[in-house]
Formats: structure tokens, sequence, C-alpha cells
């Protein structure tokens, strides 16, 4: 049995990969199983789409994976907490559980709309919190320089 921590491990290279890439360092992992089953880390400069967030490609792929659309018996991973278009991904495909790295006061689902999740979502907060804020305030600083 892995740990959420080590999960999000994962989802901090994904997220360091993005960094590199010159996008937000997001990135995300969904587990089912104690198996990784969908990766993403934020594309939305590379694919020049708006969309293409870490979570949704996470979902994407994992969806892909299982020939089904529900994640009910996931987890997703992301180092950063998502925005309202993701938070309602992961309503519509019915995540079991989330855990969040960094909140994000500005743009995360939880200041705009608390209650987007799914009823039967469980969510686990700030693993890794100190890791991935650090991720995104030296992308941040570095691009202000």
């Amino acid at each position: 049995m892995f740990s959420d921590e080590y999960f999000m491990e994962i989802a901090l290279s994904l997220a360091e990969e993005a960094a590199e890439a010159g996008e937000i360092p997001v990135g995300a992992v969904v587990v089912c199983r104690n198996r990784i089953i969908g990766k993403g880390r934020n594309q939305t400069e590379e694919l020049n789409d708006v969309t293409a967030h870490a979570e949704i490609l996470a979902i994407t792929a994992a969806t892909q994976y299982l020939g089904g659309k529900y994640l009910s018996d996931c987890t997703l991973y992301v180092t950063l907490e998502p925005c309202v278009m993701c938070a309602g991904a992961l309503f519509w495909a019915q995540i079991g559980r989330l855990v969040v790295g960094a909140s994000d006061p500005k743009r995360g689902y939880s200041r705009i709309q608390p209650s987007i999740l799914h009823p039967k979502t469980r969510l686990e907060t700030s693993v890794l919190a100190n890791e991935s804020q650090e991720l995104l305030t030296k992308f941040f600083r570095r691009l202000r320089t």
C-alpha cells in the first residue's frame, strides 16, 4: 500500500516537467487500487488549449484506461487546488477521492464554488502543500524576472 505522499510526489514530478516546459507547474495522477491509471501536467501553452489542465488530461487518460467515464473507485492527486472547470469535470467523473497539495486562493474552486465536488467525493487537503507552493512560487518569481 502506497501513501498519499508517495503519489503526490509523482504529481510533483509532473508539475516540475510542466515548469520546465514553461507551463504553470501543476501535475496530477489518478490512482485506482494502488495503480496509476492516468497522468497529466499542465499543457495549455504547448497545446494552445485552455482546457489542457493537468486534472483534465489525467481524467481523460484514466477513463480511457478503464473504458468508462466514472472514476468512483479512484483518487486524483493534484499539486494545486483545482479550478472550477476541473472541479466540475471531477464532479461529472464522480471521482471517489480528491487529494490536493497547495490551495489556490485566487482561482481555486473552493473560493468560487465550494460545493461543486460530487457529494460522495472524499477530500484531503494540504498533502505536500509546502513543496507544491514552493514550486509555484519559484516558477512565478522566475517568470517575473
